[in-house]
């Protein structure tokens, strides 16, 4: 007799970009050279006052269980920083240390949704929000954005959406489309939210990548939203799974309780380590310089290979771009890609299942090297 399945696993979408990295990894290990441009990965390594810091631990420490919550250390840390780049003063008991932003999704919508209940977030926008709630039990609510939008929610959407909303997820800036929301775009959903009763679930992890216009913290002016953050992308540390959250007060309680059942804590050795990234900036900020020269690369070099509708891309290192002229079907056309030019990227069906299979994201976090011989392929191919 055929063992059960659980429906929730098989009603999950795959995340396509991992599928993409994997049809990549088979391409190499064939020997075959692949320009990695699907990945939202930093090209860079973390900084050596972080390996020296882990070095240090794994010498001296027994780098066990940790609070929960987090060091406490860390946590301090992480609240001094709010000051420093925002001027908002943070309680560190508000602090969360999470297993990468990805833990801080899964318990910040644990904490704060229901089974049944519905959350808005823009379409496109990254798919794990949409999985995760999906997974849950919590329907996403898709907000069609436009380019003229920056591809962003607006208080318009939302009073055009049908039916009751329980929550909101901004990311500014965004996947895949590293378009940003300025204060008074962030104020006027947060107000439309406090009016509504909508719980504001803000996404900062590509805060400190941006080119030109600063990022904004939705705790400007909602002190009660949840923040997400994380070490993966300004901070150059992916694979060491460290995030963090701001919680407001009712929230605190019932977050912890679920990292103590699901996670423990987040990794000991990775805490320690990323306390000592706030000490790295002139390093961080030398590596968003090199993103700036390949992003400057693929806006000149893009529309020269037929991309010419193409996202602004004012923060992050993405460029989601308009390939309707190209093709109609996203995936096929990304495979292609990587079989003829070894250029991996992600079709934008990743994004939006509705309107993604006109649209492929780039990521310019790589080396520069590889931006450039991917342009030069592109041009060449198309």
């Amino acid at each position: 007799m055929a063992l059960k399945v659980a429906s929730r696993g098989r009603a999950v979408s795959p995340f396509i970009v991992m599928d993409v990295m994997r049809a990549a990894g088979q391409r190499e290990a064939a020997g075959e050279q692949v320009l990695h441009l699907e990945v939202g990965q930093p090209g860079t390594p973390a900084p050596r006052k972080v390996l020296e810091a882990a070095k240090a631990a794994l010498e001296s420490d027994l780098i066990g269980y940790t609070d929960a919550r987090g060091i406490a250390s860390l946590r301090a840390r992480i609240a001094r920083h709010y000051q420093e780049q925002y001027g908002l003063s943070i309680d560190p008991d508000r602090v969360m240390v999470t297993t990468g932003s990805s833990g801080g999704f899964l318990l910040s919508f644990l904490s704060a949704f229901d089974s049944g209940d519905r959350v808005a977030l823009a379409a496109p926008g990254y798919p794990a929000y949409r999985n995760i709630l999906q997974a849950l039990g919590v329907e996403a609510v898709l907000l069609p954005s436009e380019l003229e939008h920056g591809f962003q929610p607006t208080v318009d959407l939302l009073e055009r959406t049908p039916g009751r909303l329980d929550g909101l997820i901004l990311a500014s800036p965004s996947n895949p489309t590293g378009t940003m929301l300025d204060g008074g775009e962030i104020k006027a959903l947060a107000d439309y939210c406090a009016e509504q009763g909508i719980r504001l679930i803000s996404d900062e992890i590509y805060h400190g990548i941006s080119y030109g216009q600063t990022a904004v913290s939705a705790l400007t002016y909602c002190p009660d939203a949840v923040i997400i953050n994380s070490f993966s992308k300004y901070f150059s540390m992916t694979g060491w799974r460290l995030g963090w959250m701001i919680l407001p007060e009712d929230l605190l309680r019932p977050a912890e309780c679920l990292a103590q059942n699901l996670f423990i804590s987040a990794p000991a050795l990775s805490q320690i380590a990323g306390e000592a990234a706030f000490d790295c900036r002139d390093v961080l900020d030398g590596y968003v310089a090199t993103y700036a020269q390949n992003r400057k690369l693929l806006l000149e070099e893009l529309p020269k290979a037929g991309f010419s509708r193409l996202a602004p891309a004012d923060g992050a290192f993405y460029i989601y771009a308009d390939v309707a002229d190209l093709t109609d079907d996203s995936e096929a056309y990304c495979r292609r890609m990587l079989a003829e030019t070894g250029i991996a990227a992600t079709p934008g069906v990743d994004f939006d299942p509705a309107r993604g299979h006109h649209f492929v994201r780039f990521s310019f976090a790589g080396p520069g090297a590889d931006i450039a011989e991917a342009a030069r392929r592109l041009q060449a191919w198309v």
